[in-house]
């Protein structure tokens, strides 16, 4: 029996389902907004006393870090790594920049421009001093972090797991996914890929046995700024919102932090060099919705479609 649980957190709507025996719903799953609430109090930068706030504002300083917070950031490290630099939490100073400094539903949609030289490239982790024996992290002084899609990958993949003592789960944070297996009668769990140009539509629905899926767009978090549409993912070699034909961009991959790394990859890299990247990676499939309206799939996503008889 699917039990499942909706809630908010991380400015986005959950959805935790579990794949149960039982007739009641398991307790644990009960627990998982407990566990999105103390992970956003430790990672976001919407939380006045969170850990992520005291480590930006105390930059060019060593600051003690939870084991949460240690694990959240050598995952955005080796993305940063993966992704050869597009995909860095150190995009906080460019998006303030873009207009992007506080909550989205408090965010004005009309803003004032920001002069051109107000517009910086972003650091790379590699240049901060990490201490692994104190678990101490120091940033540059003019280095700011914004966690964002990775705090949410991260937490999804890790309430899966935690899910995934009692049976198969599925876990859905803010369109990140993941997902610990087939079903216990052996099916795939559905994933729709909302059309972003009609909120009560879906471009497909996926069928995914195991692993995650995330998508990344530029639909959603959307304002101007002087005249000019800005949107929320950040290409780091120009630290302005990034110039690209796609629209979202959907990927599956091994796990949610993996599909979500590599659906900001394809989105700021473009449709064409975008969709090479994910064909060389054969674990990888991904769905692109373009700014015209084309849709572009990869060879391998094929087999994770929902074909009605």
């Amino acid at each position: 029996m699917n039990h499942m649980l909706e809630f908010k957190a991380m400015g986005c709507r959950m959805v935790a389902m579990l794949d149960s025996p039982t007739v009641n719903r398991p307790p644990l799953l009960d627990k998982v907004p407990a566990w999105f609430e103390a992970w956003e109090q430790s990672l976001s930068r919407f939380r006045p006393g969170s850990e992520l706030n005291r480590l930006n504002d105390s930059a060019g300083w060593p600051v003690q870090v939870s084991e949460t917070f240690w694990q959240v950031f050598q995952a955005a490290l080796l993305a940063e790594r993966a992704s050869a630099g597009l995909v860095t939490p150190a995009v906080l100073r460019a998006l303030v920049n873009a207009g992007y400094d506080q909550n989205f539903a408090d965010l004005p949609r009309e803003q004032e421009s920001v002069p051109p030289n107000a517009w910086l490239s972003a650091g790379r982790l590699a240049e901060v001093s990490l201490d692994e024996s104190t678990r101490s992290i120091c940033l540059p002084a003019d280095m700011r972090l914004d966690f964002g899609g990775v705090a949410k990958g991260w937490a999804a993949d890790q309430a899966v797991r935690r899910l995934a003592t009692l049976g198969p789960a599925i876990v859905s944070a803010g369109g990140d996914v993941a997902i610990s297996g087939a079903q216990r009668d052996g099916s795939p769990w559905e994933v729709g890929v909302d059309d972003p140009f009609d909120a009560q539509a879906c471009v497909e629905v996926l069928m995914v046995g195991q692993g995650g899926v995330a998508s990344s767009g530029t639909d959603y978090r959307r304002w101007k700024q002087g005249g000019r549409l800005m949107h929320h993912i950040i290409d780091p070699r120009s630290g302005m919102p990034a110039q690209t034909d796609v629209l979202t961009a959907t990927v599956i991959a091994p796990d949610a932090m993996q599909a979500e790394m590599a659906a900001k990859i394809v989105l700021i890299s473009g449709s064409r060099d975008g969709m090479q990247w994910l064909e060389a990676r054969p674990e990888m499939a991904g769905l692109l919705v373009l700014e015209n309206g084309e849709q572009c799939y990869s060879r391998r996503m094929e087999q994770f479609l929902r074909r009605q008889s």
